[in-house]
C-alpha cells in the first residue's frame, strides 16, 4: 500500500466510498433530475491520466431545490436568515451625473433638433445606469476600517519592550577580590537575607478549586475576557499580487482635463502710461509646431482709459473682466511657452512710430517731459474716440512654463506621493487614469523636467518686451522667434525690445477655485457667492490626440484669418481690417454667437482684426471663436467685409473711417456637413449676389452682376477648426450616424449622403457598409464618439428592420462590427488597459454607460399596422393610435419607469390586469411576424406556460445566439475580448431581471432553456480556447489567465442572476473541462484556483455553499456530559463520523460545492512540487483571503453564524494537519553555498531532518495502531521531495488553521480530538507548536533586526543544544522516548528552522523611515495578533487536556501538551497569554502532577527553567505568575509525588544555566520572587505541620548563594577573560555536584560560541562528556563505553580533571542527582556531536577524527548505521578539509599578557598567555584591553609598556596600572619536533610558549651584527591549549641568553629554510623568491648574509669556545650557498 503514488491512494480510497455517495446524492436532490445541457460530448470523455480522479468536480447538488425544501423544513432562524439571497439583491439604479458646470451645457430652447444632435445630447445629459449588488464587497469594506483598528486595542505588554530601569550601571575595576568576602561590595549569601524584602502580591484563590471542573471553568472564562473577536483584523493584510478578484470599478466618465495651471494677470506696466492697451494670452507647442490654447483675453486699463472708449463699448459683461484664467496640458513638454501679445487702439503710423515714444521717454522724467506725454494722451483719446473699435498689434512677450515650473518644483518625493495636499491627481496617478500617448515622442521627455500637477505657486516678472513686426505677424514667424529664443535666449535679427514689465503668478490648480466659467461661460462648480471677479477656464487644443469620450455638450468654432493680398489692387486699400459675421441666412441677420474680448460684451454680432499700417498684404493673427447654433441649416454661413480704414481724419469726409473693399463668404455646411479646414476665398467687389450663401464662393455660377477681384482668383487665406461633440467631423462615423437616423423614421428618400443619393431599396446595403466600415474610422472620432457608436449598435442587434416593406436583419454584422471595434480598441497602443487586461474606456462604457436599447419599435414607413411607441420614443412622431395602443402605452410606461426615472409609478391596480389580459390575448390571437408584434414586457407568464415570450427578442438572448453563431476572425476575438460581451450579458441579463422581478418570478423560469443552452456551449468554447492556449502556446499563458478571469467573473455575477444549480453546473464543466486537457499540474492548479478565487469571492458564497446546513455541533452524544462518559460507549460510526467531518469527503464537496472545490484545489497543491512554491502560494492566499472576508464580514457576527462558517472549513484542518508531514514549515535551506536568509551557517541545523512519524513508524511506537498517517507520510516522504513553503504563505495557511479553531464549536472540536488516533494527535500538537513560533511578537523595535531579549535567545540556543543531541538516539533513546510517551524532538526541529526567517514579513512591510507613531501602531496590533493567536492554541490544548480522560493514552498526551506550553514559554509572550498559560500550566499540576513529575523528568526539568525565568521578569505581573506556578510545582512534588529533591535539584540547575546564559539578568527580581515563594509557603495552612517549609526555606537558601555568584559576574560583564575565569571557577566550585558542572560547563560552552572561540566552546563539551563518562562508566560497565575521563586524552590532557569524581563524593542512586537528559549515552553522543561540530567550525580537523573515534563504537553497539553513515560523511569531510587547506589554516595567535600595579588587586603581578583568532596583530589586542582597563581605571591611570624587558616594580608609579604585551610563539624541544609534524600538531595542545628580547652590553636594545645578543625567555601555562578558556597562567618562567654569533647562526638557518621552502614548492612563487633573493643577497635593515659573512667569517676566532659556532656558521652558509 505504501508503494501507491498518492493520486491512486486517493482513488483507492475514494472507491470505497463510491456508492454511498451516490446513494446521498439520490436521498439530498429528491427525483430532481439535471439538465442536459448541449455541451461537447468528448470534453469530459478522454480523462487525462495525469491528473487524480479526486481531482475531478464532482456532480452539484441542485441548489434551487435544495434551498426550497431546505428553507421550507428549516425552523432554526438563522437558516431564514442567512438560507437564501436577501431579496433586494440587485440594484438596477440611475445615478446622476456629476456635472461641473452650474448647469448641463445644452443648445438653446426651442429649436427642433435633428436626431443625431438629440441622441448626443441625451447620451451626454441622462444619468449613468450602474447595476450593483447590495452587498458586493462587504467582506472588503472591512478591511477600509483597519486603519482606525489600533485606537479599538488593549496595549499587550512585553518583556522585550519593557525597559528595565536601571540599565546604565558604569563599568567596575574588575578585581577578583569580589570573591574573596572583605571587599563588602557584593551580596554574599552570607550577608543577604531575604527575608528583609517584601514579597510580590500573591495570586488570589491559588489553592481554593473544589474540582477540576471548576477549575476549568474559572480559567476559561478568564480567557475568554477581552478576546478581540476578528483574528483576520490583527494580521497583515495579504499581498495584492494575487487578489484577482478585486474588479476595479472604472473610473466614471468625466470631461477631460489635463494638468491644470491658473494664470494670475497683475500688472503690465510701460514706462510711460498714455492709452488703453489689451493683452491676449495662449499657450504654443514649439515641439509641435502648434497653439495649444484658445487666446485669453484680458486688460488691466485704468477707468480713465476705459472711459477713452466709452462710445465703442454699449455695455460691458462682468464675465469679460476676468484677470485670470486656468490652462490646461494634457502633454507637459519642455517646449510649451506662454506667449502674451499686446494690442492699442489704432493710430495713424507704423507699429515702431507707435512705440517710439515709449521707447525714448521716461516716466520718471516728468518734468522734461511732462507736456509731450499730456500732448500724446491727448492724441490717444483723439483716436480712441474716433477709431475705438479698432486695434494695431503693438508687442508681446514669452516665457516658457517648463522652466518656471522646473525651478519652482516642491521636492520631487513629495510630487510622487502628494501627499502635500492629499489630492488625487498627481501626475503619477493621472498617468493610470490619462489614455496618454506612449510613442516615442512622449516617452523621451524627462519626466521630472515635465511634471507639472504639483508646484510652488510662482510670481514671474517678464521684462523683456518685443516689439510686434508689422511684416512678421503670423503663428509662423511666431513659432521662429520662439525656436530662435530657445537656442540663444534671444531672437536672431535683433527686435527691438520696449522697456516694461508684466507680472504674472502662475499656480498649479488641483480643485476648481471659486466663480470659475467654463469656456462656454457656463458658471463651473463651486460656484461664487459674491460677485467677484470671475476666472475662466481656457480650452486647450492638445498638442497630440486624446482618448477620452466626449460627455458634455460643446459645439465651438474657432476662425483663423490668415493672410490677403491686395498688392495687385490699384486703389488705397492699404489699412485693411476684416469685419467677420455668422450669419443664418441672407437678409443680413448676423447672429450673436462671437464671444468677445476683454472689457466688453459677452457675445457680439461683429468682430474686426486688427489693423496693419500700410500694408497691402496684411498677415493676422486673429482667433475668432463661435457657439455654433446646435440646429444648422444651409443658409448658415460666415460673412467677411473687408475695409479700408482711413487714419487720419480728411477735412471733406464727413463721418465713417471706414471704406468698403469687398466681400467673400463661407457657408458652414456642406453636404450637411461641418466645414474645416484649410481655406482660400476669392473676394467680390461691390455687391453680394442673391442666393449667394447656398454656394461655395469658388463655385458660384457665373453671373453676369457678379464683379469679383484679380478675376475670381482666391486671395483671402483662413482656416476653421471645429471643436463640438456633436459634428463628428469623420465620413464613416457621419454616415454611419445618417444611415442610422434614416432607419429610425422621419427621413425623405431618396437620402443624400455627402455626394451621393441613396433610394429606399438601396438603404439596407448601404447600411451595412457604413456598419462594416466603422472600425476602419481613425481611432480618435471612434473613441470620442464610442458611447454614441455603440448605443446605436446595440439597438440594430436588437432591431429588426423593415425597410421597404422587407425585414432586414442587421444583428449579426452590427455584432460582427461591435467585436471588431472591441478588437481595434484593445490593440491601440495608445490605450491603457487595467490590470486585468480592460480596456479601460470599454470597462467604463459597460459599467456606466451602457442600458438597454429601446425596445424594438415599428417603422412607420413599414406600413404594417400602428406603431407603438416605447417609452423612452417621445421625440417620434405618433400615428394615429388606436384605444389599445394607448393602453398599452400607458401600461408600459409604468413598467418601464423602472429604467426611466421621469415617470412616476402608479400602484398597479386591477384594471392594469385586466387591461393587460386583453392585450395578451390579442397579441396571440394576431400572430403575424415574430418580428411585427410587440408584446409589453409584462406579458411574461404566459397561459401555456411557456417560460419565453415567444414574440420578443431580449438583448441578452441576441447577444448570446450572436456569440454562439459567430465565426471565423470574428469568433476568435469575440473569445479573446470574452470579458466585454460576458459583462455586456450580465448587464442586460440584470436589467432584465430586475423588470422581471417586479413580478417576482422565481429564478428557475427567468431565462429560457434555449439561453441556457447557448450560456452553455459559450463558457464551454471559452474554456476549450483557455486550454487550447496552455497546450499549445505557452507565450500566450498571459492572455489565458485573462480570459479565466473573465470567464470566471461572468459565472460570479451569473450566481446572482440565474438558477444557481445550473451556473454550479457550469462550474463542474469548465473544471472537468481544464483537467482533460493535458495541461502541466501547476500551471492548471494555478488557473483553477484563480477561478475559484473569483467564484468564492461573492458575496453570497456562504449562502452558495449552503454553510448553514453543515454540522456545527458534534452530534449530539448518548450521554449529557463529556467527562463523565466512559470512552467505550462513544460509538464507532459517530467516532468515524466526526473524524470524517474533517477531511475532505465526497458528500462534502457535494453539498459544499465551491469550498469543496477550492480545498480540493489546496490539497492538490500542496500535494504538488511546483517551482518555488508559487501553486502552494496562491492556493493559501485564497483560503487566506476568502477566510479573511468572513471573518471581517457583518454578516458573521454572532459566534452561532461563525461556528456554522467555521464548520464549513473543518476539512481544511484535515488538510493542514496532513502537510505538517511533508512540508517542512521552513524556508527551503538551499545549503550549496550560503545560507538564504543570510543568517550564519547554522551548523546545528546540517543534520537532515528525519521524518519524525517515519522514525516512529519504524521504530515501532507502540502508538501506532491506527497509523495510517504514517504510512502515508512514508509514502509520501519516499515518493517525493520535500516541498517547502515560504515563512510568509506559512503563516497564511497557519492563521486559516487558527481562525477555524477559534471559531468552531467547541464541543465539536473536543469530540474530534477525543476520537483522534494518537499519531494524528501528535501532528496537531506538533502543529500548535509551530503556530506558536510562528505568529511570535517581534518586538518594537523591530527595524531589520528582531531584537528579542538575549534571554530568549540563549533559550533557543539551549532548545538546539538539546534537540541536536537528542536528535537520533539509539537504543536507550529509544526506550526513554516510550517513556517520555511522545517523541521529544517532533515539533521542535520545525520550530527551529522556521524562526530564522521570520522576520520576512516584516521586513517586506518595512520601510526603514517609518515614524515612530507608526512603529508603535504596528507593534501595537502585532502584539494583539500575538496575544491572540498563542491563547487560541492555549484554548485548543485545554479542549485536549479536558477531553483527555476520554482518551486512551493520556500519558502521552500530557506531555505533548505541556510541552507544546513549555514551547509558547520559550517565545516572546504578553502578560496577557502569560497569566492564562499559567493557569492552565497549574491546572496541569493538580490535575497530572503524578504523571508529570514520574514520567516527564525532562519536562519537568524544562518547566522549572521556563518558571524561573519568569520570576526574574522586570513585568510584576509575569512574576506573581510564576512564583505562585513554582510554588504549586514544589508543593505538589512534596506532597503527592514525593521526590521533592528532584525538583530541588531541577530548581538548582536550572537557575545555575539561567544565571550562566542570560547576560542581562535581572537578580534582584529573581530574590524577590524568592520572598514571594518564601511568603506562599509560610502563608500556606495545610502545609503547616510538614517538612515543606524548611526544605523550600534551604532551597531558596541555595538559590540565593547561586545569585551571588551571578552578581559578581555581572560586574565582568565587559571583560571576557575575567567573564570565563569566573565561570571557571564556579564550575570547579561545582565539582561535587556534577548536574551543576555540567550546566556551567555547558554555560561556558555557549559564551565561547557567542564570541565565535569555537575551539573553547568545543573543549567545553568534551570536559562535559567527560563528566559524564565518568558517571556513565560508575553505573553500567559496557566494553563500548569510554573508561571514563581517561578516554578523552588523546582530544586533550586537560580532560583528566573531570576524573575528580570518585565513589565516595557520589552514588549514583541518590535520588535527584545525575538524573539530568545528558547523563545517558545518547546524552553523551550528543556533546562529543556538538562537540566535534564545534571543532570543525574552528577549523581542528583532527580533534573531529579523535571525538569521532569515541562515539563510533557507541553507535556500532547500537547498530545505529543511519547515524554512522552521517558520522563517516562528517569524517570525510574533515579530513578534505585537512586535505584541501592544508597550510592555509590559521590557527591561534598568542601573546603574554603582564599586569602590574595594585590597581589590579588579585591580578597584580600575575602573567597570562591569551589566545587570540588566528590572524590578530598586536595592536589590536593591546588596543582591546587598552581601551577596556581605561575605562575601568581612567585613561591617565593605564600605562601601556611597549618592550618586552622584565618590568622592575621599584621603577613604576604605585598609583598607575601597567599592562605589558608581547607576541610569543609556540615552544618545542628538538625531540618535540620529531612528533609534531603537521601544522595543527605544531597548533595544538601547547603548554610552552617563548619571545626573544634582543639586547647589547652596553644596555640598547640594537647594536651592530658583533655586538647584538637575544634573550629567550620560555613560559610554561599551567594548562595546555586549546582549553576551556582563552587565557591561562604562566606557572614557570626560563631564561638563556644567546651570543652574537650564535644570532647569526640562527638568522642563517632562518633563511636557509625559508630558501628551501621556496624552492621546494610544487608550484614556485616568483614574487616569494624575488624577495626572500633580495633579502639573501642585498645589506638590508636586517644586513643581509654578506654582511655576516664579512663580520663573522672574516678570521677564525682565537677562542676554541667560539670555535665550534665558527664552523657551524660556515655549514650554514655552505647550505645556503647550495640552495
Amino acid at each position: 500500500m505504501a508503494s501507491l503514488g498518492s493520486a491512486e491512494r486517493r482513488a483507492f480510497a475514494l472507491k470505497i466510498n463510491r456508492h454511498s455517495s451516490a446513494e446521498i446524492r439520490r436521498h439530498f436532490g429528491g427525483n430532481h433530475v439535471f439538465y442536459h445541457s448541449r455541451t461537447n460530448s468528448n470534453a469530459s470523455a478522454s480523462v487525462c491520466l495525469t491528473v487524480p480522479q479526486s481531482y475531478e468536480a464532482v456532480e452539484p447538488l441542485d441548489l434551487e431545490e435544495y434551498l426550497m425544501s431546505q428553507l421550507r423544513s428549516g425552523d432554526s432562524d438563522l437558516m431564514q436568515e442567512l438560507g437564501d439571497f436577501p431579496d433586494d439583491d440587485l440594484k438596477v439604479e440611475h445615478v446622476e451625473k456629476e456635472c461641473r458646470t452650474a448647469r448641463h451645457s445644452v443648445p438653446e430652447d426651442g429649436v427642433e433638433l435633428e436626431p443625431h444632435v438629440r441622441d448626443c445630447i441625451k447620451s451626454y445629459t441622462q444619468p449613468w445606469l450602474v447595476v450593483s449588488r447590495r452587498c458586493q464587497g462587504d467582506g472588503w469594506t472591512a478591511y477600509s476600517e483597519r486603519a482606525s483598528l489600533h485606537k479599538l486595542l488593549r496595549k499587550q505588554t512585553f518583556e522585550s519592550d519593557v525597559q528595565p530601569e536601571n540599565q546604565q550601571k558604569p563599568v567596575k575595576s574588575p578585581t577578583l577580590a569580589g570573591l574573596s568576602d572583605d571587599s563588602g561590595r557584593t551580596l554574599t549569601s552570607s550577608d543577604f537575607n531575604l527575608r528583609c524584602l517584601t514579597p510580590d502580591q500573591r495570586v488570589e484563590r491559588l489553592l481554593a478549586f473544589s474540582s477540576h471542573d471548576e477549575l476549568d471553568r474559572f480559567n476559561q472564562e478568564a480567557r475568554q475576557g477581552n478576546r478581540h473577536p476578528e483574528l483576520f483584523a490583527l494580521y497583515p493584510p495579504a499581498d495584492e499580487e494575487d487578489a484577482v478578484e478585486i474588479r476595479p470599478i472604472p473610473d466614471c466618465p468625466k470631461e477631460h482635463n489635463g494638468d491644470r495651471i491658473l494664470f494670475r494677470c497683475q500688472a503690465i506696466k510701460f514706462e510711460i502710461e498714455i492709452e488703453p492697451i489689451f493683452a491676449s494670452m495662449a499657450l504654443y507647442d514649439l515641439k509641435e509646431k502648434k497653439k495649444i490654447s484658445e487666446n485669453f483675453y484680458f486688460d488691466l486699463n485704468s477707468e480713465q482709459f476705459k472711459n477713452f472708449l466709452k462710445p465703442h463699448t454699449p455695455h460691458v459683461d462682468p464675465s469679460t473682466l476676468a484677470r485670470s484664467a486656468i490652462f490646461s496640458i494634457t502633454y507637459p513638454s519642455p517646449d510649451i511657452y506662454l506667449v502674451i501679445k499686446i494690442e492699442k487702439v489704432l493710430q495713424q503710423g507704423e507699429i515702431s512710430d507707435c512705440a517710439d515714444p515709449y521707447m525714448t521717454l521716461r516716466e520718471c522724467d516728468s518734468t522734461k517731459n511732462k507736456d509731450k506725454l499730456e500732448k500724446l494722451r491727448g492724441h490717444a483719446e483723439a483716436f480712441c474716440q474716433r477709431l475705438g473699435r479698432y486695434r494695431m498689434p503693438f508687442a508681446w512677450a514669452t516665457v516658457s512654463i517648463m522652466e518656471v515650473i522646473s525651478t519652482a518644483a516642491i521636492d520631487r518625493d513629495i510630487t510622487d506621493s502628494d501627499s502635500l495636499k492629499g489630492v488625487k491627481s498627481s501626475s503619477i496617478d493621472r498617468k493610470g487614469q490619462l489614455p496618454r500617448r506612449n510613442s516615442e515622442r512622449y516617452s523621451t521627455i524627462d519626466d521630472q523636467f515635465c511634471n507639472v500637477s504639483a508646484f510652488r505657486s510662482a510670481t514671474i516678472t517678464i521684462s523683456t518686451i518685443f516689439k510686434q513686426e508689422g511684416d512678421r505677424l503670423s503663428d509662423e514667424d511666431l513659432l521662429k522667434f520662439l525656436a530662435d529664443i530657445k537656442k540663444t535666449s534671444a531672437p536672431q535679427r535683433r527686435i527691438k525690445t520696449i522697456s516694461g514689465s508684466i507680472k504674472l503668478e502662475m499656480s498649479s490648480v488641483q480643485d476648481t477655485p471659486l466663480g470659475c466659467l467654463s469656456t462656454e461661460l457656463i458658471p463651473l462648480m463651486p460656484v461664487a457667492e459674491k460677485t467677484s471677479r470671475v476666472v475662466k477656464e481656457v480650452l486647450e487644443f492638445p498638442s497630440s490626440e486624446v482618448y477620452v469620450p466626449h460627455n458634455i455638450y460643446r459645439n465651438l468654432l474657432y476662425v483663423y484669418p490668415q493672410r490677403l493680398n491686395f498688392v495687385n489692387r490699384l486703389t488705397s486699400a492699404r489699412n485693411i481690417t476684416i469685419k467677420i459675421q455668422f450669419m443664418s441666412g441672407e437678409p443680413s441677420c448676423s447672429l450673436p454667437v462671437i464671444f468677445g474680448k476683454s472689457s466688453g460684451p459677452e457675445f457680439l454680432q461683429e468682430v474686426y482684426t486688427p489693423v496693419t499700417y500700410h500694408n497691402k498684404s496684411p498677415d493676422f493673427y486673429e482667433e475668432v471663436k463661435l457657439a455654433l447654433p446646435a440646429h444648422l441649416t444651409e443658409r448658415h454661413h460666415l460673412l467677411f467685409t473687408f475695409y479700408h480704414i482711413s487714419c487720419q481724419q480728411k477735412q471733406n469726409q464727413s463721418g465713417s473711417c471706414e471704406t468698403l473693399i469687398g466681400y467673400s463668404w463661407l457657408p458652414i455646411l456642406n453636404n450637411d456637413r461641418l466645414q474645416t479646414g484649410q481655406f482660400c476665398l476669392p473676394i467680390v467687389l461691390e455687391r453680394l449676389p442673391s442666393n449667394y450663401s447656398l454656394h461655395m464662393p469658388e463655385k458660384v455660377p457665373p453671373q453676369a452682376s457678379i464683379k469679383w477681384m484679380e478675376s475670381h482668383k482666391g486671395l483671402f487665406n483662413l482656416e476653421i477648426q471645429a471643436v463640438s461633440s456633436v459634428h463628428t467631423q469623420d465620413n464613416h462615423l457621419e454616415r454611419f450616424f445618417t444611415l442610422c437616423h434614416a432607419l429610425e423614421g422621419g427621413a425623405i428618400f431618396p437620402l443624400r449622403v455627402r455626394e451621393e443619393k441613396i433610394p429606399e431599396n438601396k438603404l439596407e446595403h448601404e447600411l451595412k457598409l457604413s456598419i462594416i466600415s466603422l472600425s476602419s474610422s481613425s481611432l480618435e472620432p471612434l473613441v470620442l464618439f464610442l458611447h454614441l457608436v455603440l448605443d446605436k449598435l446595440f439597438t440594430l442587434i436588437m432591431q429588426p428592420m423593415v425597410i421597404a416593406g422587407q425585414t432586414a436583419n442587421l444583428a449579426q454584422i452590427a455584432f460582427e462590427s461591435v467585436v471588431s471595434i472591441v478588437n481595434s480598441l484593445h490593440n491601440s497602443q495608445e490605450l491603457i488597459r487595467d490590470q486585468q487586461g480592460r480596456n479601460s474606456l470599454l470597462a467604463t462604457y459597460l459599467y456606466w454607460v451602457f442600458r438597454l436599447p429601446d425596445p424594438p419599435r415599428d417603422m412607420q414607413n413599414a406600413g404594417s399596422g400602428s406603431m407603438i411607441p416605447s417609452a423612452e420614443s417621445r421625440y417620434s412622431t405618433m400615428g394615429r393610435a388606436t384605444a389599445a395602443t394607448v393602453g398599452n402605452m400607458l401600461l408600459q410606461s409604468r413598467v418601464r419607469s423602472s429604467s426611466n426615472p421621469d415617470i412616476p409609478t402608479p400602484h398597479a391596480s386591477t384594471e392594469d390586469a385586466e387591461v393587460k389580459n386583453i392585450l395578451f390575448a390579442k397579441g396571440h390571437n394576431n400572430p403575424g411576424s415574430r418580428m411585427s408584434t410587440y408584446v409589453d414586457i409584462n406579458s411574461h407568464q404566459s397561459p401555456t406556460g411557456s417560460t419565453r415570450p415567444s414574440n420578443r427578442k431580449q438583448f441578452h438572448e441576441e447577444l448570446a445566439l450572436q456569440m454562439v453563431v459567430s465565426t471565423g476572425v470574428c469568433r476568435e476575438n469575440a473569445y479573446k475580448y470574452a470579458w466585454f460581451f460576458f459583462e455586456l450579458l450580465v448587464k442586460s441579463m440584470a436589467q432584465h431581471v430586475s423588470q422581471l422581478d417586479k413580478q417576482s418570478v422565481p429564478r428557475r423560469s427567468r431565462f429560457s432553456d434555449r439561453f441556457k443552452d447557448d450560456i452553455t456551449t459559450i463558457v464551454s468554447v471559452v474554456t476549450a480556447e483557455i486550454a487550447t492556449i496552455l497546450v499549445k502556446q505557452q507565450k500566450e499563458v498571459e492572455q489565458a489567465e485573462k480570459v479565466n478571469i473573465s470567464l470566471a467573473f461572468f459565472l460570479y455575477d451569473l450566481l446572482s442572476l440565474m438558477d444557481r444549480g445550473f451556473v454550479f453546473q457550469l462550474v463542474k464543466n469548465y473544471c472537468n473541462q481544464m483537467s482533460a486537457k493535458t495541461v502541466s499540474m501547476p500551471t492548471l492548479i494555478s488557473m483553477r484556483l484563480e477561478f475559484l478565487r473569483i467564484l468564492c469571492s461573492h458575496e453570497h458564497y456562504l449562502n452558495l455553499s449552503l454553510f448553514f446546513s453543515s454540522p456545527a455541533s458534534a452530534p449530539a452524544s448518548p450521554c449529557p456530559s463529556i467527562s463523565s462518559q466512559s470512552s467505550g460507549s462513544c460509538s464507532f460510526q459517530e467516532q468515524q463520523s466526526i473524524l470524517g467531518l474533517f477531511e475532505l469527503s465526497q458528500e462534502f464537496k457535494q453539498q459544499h460545492y465551491l469550498a469543496g472545490l477550492l480545498l480540493t484545489e489546496l490539497s492538490a497543491a500542496l500535494d504538488m512540487e511546483s517551482e518555488g512554491g508559487k501553486v502552494q502560494r496562491k492556493a493559501i492566499n485564497a483560503i487566506y483571503s476568502l477566510l479573511c472576508s468572513h471573518d471581517l464580514d457583518n454578516r458573521c457576527i454572532k459566534p452561532e453564524v461563525r461556528a456554522k462558517v467555521a464548520a464549513l472549513y473543518l476539512p481544511l484542518v484535515g488538510i493542514i494537519i496532513d502537510s505538517t508531514n511533508y512540508l517542512d514549515f521552513t524556508v527551503s535551506d538551499t545549503r550549496g553555498g550560503k545560507n538564504k536568509t543570510g543568517g550564519p551557517e547554522d551548523d546545528l541545523e546540517n543534520v537532515p531532518p528525519i521524518n519524525q512519524s517515519v522514525a516512529m513508524a519504524i521504530a515501532g511506537n507502540p502508538f501506532n495502531t491506527l497509523g495510517r498517517n504514517v504510512l502515508v507520510s512514508m509514502a509520501s516522504t519516499q515518493g517525493k521531495s520535500i516541498a517547502t513553503l515560504a515563512a510568509d504563505t506559512s503563516r497564511h495557511l497557519l492563521v486559516c488553521f487558527l481562525w477555524v479553531m477559534k471559531n468552531a464549536d467547541r464541543s465539536l472540536i473536543q469530540r474530534w480530538t477525543v476520537d483522534m488516533p494518537p499519531s494524528q494527535l501528535n501532528k496537531l500538537l506538533e502543529l500548535l507548536t509551530i503556530c506558536v513560533s510562528c505568529f511570535e511578537y517581534r518586538g518594537k523595535q523591530s527595524g531589520d533586526k528582531v531584537s528579542t531579549q538575549a534571554l530568549q535567545k540563549s533559550q533557543q540556543a539551549k532548545l538546539q543544544l538539546e534537540e541536536a543531541l537528542l536528535r537520533g538516539m539509539g537504543a536507550r533513546g529509544e526506550m526513554m522516548k516510550r517513556v517520555g510517551g511522545m517523541d521529544r524532538t517532533m515539533g521542535q526541529r520545525e520550530n527551529l528552522r522556521w524562526r530564522k526567517d521570520l522576520t520576512q514579513w516584516r521586513q517586506t512591510n518595512d520601510k526603514q523611515d517609518k515614524t515612530k507613531a507608526e512603529l508603535d501602531q504596528e507593534a501595537l496590533i502585532s502584539g494583539n495578533l500575538a496575544t491572540e493567536t498563542n491563547l487560541i492554541v492555549l484554548d485548543l490544548l485545554e479542549t485536549i487536556v479536558q477531553a483527555l480522560p476520554l482518551a486512551e493514552c493520556k500519558d502521552s498526551v500530557v506531555g505533548g501538551v505541556l510541552k507544546v506550553l513549555l514551547h509558547s514559554l520559550t517565545c516572546n509572550q504578553s502578560t496577557t497569554f502569560l497569566s492564562h498559560t499559567f493557569s492552565t500550566l497549574r491546572a496541569l499540576v493538580v490535575k497530572f502532577g503524578d504523571l508529570l513529575f514520574e514520567e516527564e523528568a525532562e519536562q519537568c526539568a524544562d518547566l522549572c527553567q521556563k518558571v524561573l525565568q519568569y520570576c526574574s521578569s522586570p513585568v510584576d505581573e509575569n512574576r506573581s505568575q510564576a512564583c505562585a506556578t513554582l510554588y504549586l510545582i514544589m508543593r505538589y512534588s512534596y506532597s503527592n509525588a514525593s521526590n521533592f529533591s528532584r525538583v530541588k535539584m531541577q530548581v538548582t540547575m536550572s537557575l545555575a544555566s539561567l544565571v550562566g546564559k542570560s547576560s542581562d539578568f535581572q537578580e534582584e527580581y529573581l530574590r524577590r520572587s524568592l520572598r514571594t515563594i518564601l511568603a506562599y509557603a509560610e502563608e500556606d495552612t495545610e502545609m503547616q505541620n510538614t517538612q515543606l517549609s524548611s526544605q523550600v526555606d534551604e532551597l531558596l537558601r541555595n538559590l540565593n548563594s547561586i545569585l551571588s555568584d551571578t552578581v559578581k559576574m555581572r560586574e565582568f560583564q565587559e571583560d571576557p577573560e575575567m567573564l570565563m575565569d569566573l565561570m571557571y571557577r564556579i564550575a570547579k566550585g561545582y565539582q561535587t555536584s556534577p548536574d551543576l558542572r555540567l550546566t556551567w560547563l555547558q554555560n561556558m560552552a555557549e559564551k565561547h560560541n557567542n564570541r565565535k572561540c569555537y575551539t573553547e566552546s568545543a573543549m567545553c563539551l568534551v570536559h562535559a562528556a567527560a563528566l559524564v563518562a565518568e558517571y556513565l562508566s560508575m553505573l553500567e560497565d559496557h566494553k563500548y563505553l569510554p573508561v571514563g575521563s581517561v578516554t578523552f586524552q588523546n582530544i586533550s590532557p586537560n580532560v583528566l580533571e573531570e576524573s575528580a569524581v570518585s565513589d565516595d563524593i557520589l552514588s549514583p542512586d541518590e535520588d535527584g542527582v545525575c538524573s539530568g537528559r545528558y547523563f545517558t549515552e545518547s546524552g553523551l553522543v550528543g556533546l562529543l556531536e556538538q562537540a566535534a561540530e564545534l571543532f570543525s567550525n574552528g577549523g581542528l580537523y583532527e580533534a573531529v577524527n579523535e571525538v569521532y573515534k569515541i562515539i563510533i563504537p557507541i553507535l556500532e553497539a547500537h547498530r545505529d548505521f543511519r547515524k554512522l553513515a552521517s558520522t563517516h560523511d562528517k569524517l570525510q569531510r574533515a579530513f578534505d578539509n585537512i586535505i584541501q587547506k592544508g597550510h592555509k589554516r590559521m590557527f591561534g595567535t598568542y601573546f603574554r599578557v603582564g599586569f602590574y600595579g595594585t590597581k589590579f588587586g588579585d591580578l597584580d603581578e600575575r602573567e597570562f598567555i591569551y589566545k587570540e583568532p588566528g590572524i590578530t596583530h598586536l595592536p589590536e589586542i593591546s588596543h582591546r584591553l587598552e581601551n577596556f582597563y581605561s575605562q575601568c581605571f581612567g585613561d591617565d591611570t593605564l600605562v601601556m609598556i611597549k618592550d618586552s624587558t622584565p618590568v622592575d616594580r621599584k621603577q613604576l608609579n604605585p598609583n598607575k596600572a601597567y599592562i605589558q604585551i608581547t607576541y610569543v610563539e609556540p615552544y618545542f624541544d628538538d625531540y618535540e619536533m620529531k612528533d609534531r609534524l603537521t601544522n595543527f600538531e605544531k597548533n595544538f595542545n601547547l603548554r610552552r610558549f617563548m619571545y626573544t628580547t634582543p639586547f647589547t652590553k652596553s644596555g640598547r636594545p640594537r647594536g651592530e651584527l658583533n655586538e647584538q645578543y637575544k634573550r629567550k625567555t620560555i613560559l610554561t601555562t599551567m594548562h595546555a591549549f586549546p582549553y576551556v578558556k582563552t587565557r591561562i597562567n604562566v606557572i614557570q618562567k626560563e631564561e638563556f641568553d644567546l651570543t652574537p654569533i650564535e644570532v647569526a647562526i640562527e638568522d642563517m638557518q632562518k633563511k636557509t629554510r625559508e630558501l628551501a621552502v621556496a624552492t621546494h614548492r610544487e608550484q614556485p612563487d616568483a614574487k616569494m623568491l624575488q624577495m626572500l633573493l633580495q633579502g639573501s643577497v642585498g645589506a638590508t635593515v636586517n644586513q643581509g648574509p654578506l654582511e655576516v659573512a664579512q663580520v663573522f667569517l672574516n678570521e677564525i676566532p682565537a677562542d676554541p669556545k667560539l670555535f665550534r659556532h665558527h664552523n657551524k656558521l660556515r655549514l650554514c652558509f655552505k647550505e645556503f650557498i647550495m640552495r
